[in-house]
């Protein structure tokens, strides 16, 4: 005699017994959100970079203060322009030879000319527009480097924008016989009017 409870189980015309209900489970909860903490060497590398954009913003403020300094001190120091004394020896006429002297041009802009009866000395200022005329042996000659002006060997001007001869330098004759040169006394002649080159102290006798 077969077992009841299976016998129910395939009698024809029997619906199979539903299977148990899934029991839900229950949903997870959301992962949490970490805030991610970068690591050793890129933390040390942002400091680094604020401590270097710290100091350009200091080293910018010092330096405006320095200069700010700086130019509130100079209201407090005359304005003087250091330039070579307009007083000075050049030797004894002795010294010099028949002709153009330039060696004393770039210490004190001046040419030392030699006749054979005086000695004077020009004063290298172009009087066009105040440049200093370079002698030219070959052409026997001043020569204005800016604007082409020329000059004799005495300084007087023949070419170029040159309106007038250049000056000529006060002299004297110290006790120890030393030719003092004064570039602070000047002669000149101007178109129109009697020239100065022949006063006394614009030119030694030799």
């Amino acid at each position: 005699m077969a077992d009841s409870t299976d016998a129910s189980l395939n009698i024809p015309g029997s619906r199979p017994a539903a299977p148990p209900p899934a029991v839900a489970k229950p949903a997870s909860p959301p992962p949490k959100k970490t805030s991610r903490k970068p690591a050793g060497g890129e933390e040390s590398a942002e400091s680094e970079n604020f401590r270097q954009r710290r100091r350009i913003v200091w080293t910018c403020v010092v330096g405006y203060l320095g200069v700010s300094f700086l130019m509130f001190l100079r209201f407090f120091f005359p304005r003087t322009l250091f330039e070579p004394s307009t007083i000075f020896k050049i030797g004894s006429p002795s010294d010099f030879a028949i002709g153009v002297d330039t060696k004393f041009q770039k210490a004190y802009r001046v040419a030392v000319v030699k006749e054979p009866e005086r000695l004077f000395v020009i004063f290298l200022k172009c009087t066009h527009l105040g440049c200093t005329p370079d002698w030219k042996p070959a052409e026997n000659k001043f020569k204005c480097p800016c604007h082409g002006s020329g000059y004799t060997s005495e300084g007087i001007n023949f070419e170029g924008p040159a309106p007038r001869p250049m000056d000529r330098a006060h002299l004297e004759v110290d006790p120890e016989g030393q030719i003092v040169v004064n570039t602070g006394q000047l002669y000149s002649w101007y178109k129109g009017e009697p020239s100065h080159f022949n006063d006394a102290g614009a030119f030694i006798p030799v």
